[in-house]
């Protein structure tokens, strides 16, 4: 395997797979690493019914497995591995992975987030399966169904308000006695009919046969423990940026996101950050993908310079 590249792409969801294709139809050498599945978070969904091109909607693994053979036609190489980190130097970047050192004239990171979870017994069985991490993505699957809601900032309140359009009842569960949202949110979802505030719980399993089908609370002040049936869990605590390898190398906001400017560069000429990894992402598949290709054209002008 040839182990220069002019373009060395880490990670596989939209983002990356889009810069995969942008770059590799552009004749530029283009190796793409994924640590996992390739398509990223996007294989969770069941049905994804806002990408363009799809007005019947599609699984998240079959819109993966679509960009990913669109990108290997151009000539995009792809390679399974973890990407350690890398020593930054002007047009001969080290990459540093889990299958040996690669030299690259530019780098784009689309490493992606990924969702806080809740830690309990039956979240990762039932993900796709009544569990998700994205209102926006999965939401409108939930017409006329009861969901719940975790959390109390304005991720949760905002999927909690977005849920209400399509759900029958939404609660929101929170740990707490008052809500970290802030005020005018606040003030929207406590008047919003269909949304229910379930206060100083917090939610220790979720059950279901195939499917979700309830979930057990425990009170944290009493300790009671009761039941809620339901068809939906949306989980909205937060995410964590796949950052940790770049802290040391190129600026970060407070929450650990990639800074970039609108051409996704960072503050290094020739390294590149795009999706869900940078900071002020949308976190949509279609963004990511617009990142994607937003970071190719920049990463195929600065190696035309």
């Amino acid at each position: 395997m040839d182990r220069d590249y002019q373009v060395v792409i880490v990670g596989g969801g939209p983002a990356g797979l889009t810069a995969g294709l942008y770059c590799a139809r552009s004749r530029r050498a283009t190796l793409l690493f994924e640590r996992a599945i390739v398509g990223g978070q996007i294989t969770n969904a069941e049905r994804v019914e806002n990408y363009p091109g799809f007005p019947h909607g599609i699984s998240g693994i079959e819109l993966s497995q679509l960009i990913q053979e669109q990108a290997h036609c151009c000539g995009l190489e792809v390679l399974p591995g973890d990407v350690t980190g890398a020593l930054p130097d002007w047009r001969n970047n080290l990459v540093r992975t889990s299958e040996g050192d690669f030299r690259a004239e530019s780098i784009i990171i689309a490493s992606g987030c990924r969702y806080r979870r809740l830690g309990v017994p039956g979240e990762d069985e039932f993900v796709g399966k009544g569990v998700s991490y994205c209102a926006t993505c999965d939401g409108p699957l939930f017409g006329d169904k009861a969901v719940a809601v975790v959390g109390g900032g304005d991720a949760a309140i905002t999927e909690a308000l977005y849920l209400s359009r399509f759900a029958s009842s939404v609660k929101v569960i929170h740990r707490r006695d008052q809500l970290r949202a802030s005020r005018i949110n606040q003030e929207r979802v406590l008047a919003e009919p269909r949304v229910e505030l379930i206060w100083d719980n917090i939610v220790t399993e979720i059950k279901g046969d195939e499917v979700v089908e309830q979930v057990t609370l425990k009170n944290s002040k009493d300790g009671r423990i009761s039941e809620l049936e339901l068809a939906g869990v949306f989980v909205a605590i937060g995410s964590v940026p796949n950052s940790a390898e770049w802290r040391s190398i190129l600026p970060l906001d407070e929450g650990g996101y990639i800074i970039t400017d609108e051409a996704m560069e960072t503050k290094l000429p020739g390294i590149f950050a795009a999706g869900d990894v940078r900071h002020n992402s949308a976190r949509q598949a279609i963004t990511a993908a617009g990142d994607g290709a937003t970071a190719a054209v920049s990463a195929d002008r600065f190696l035309s310079s």
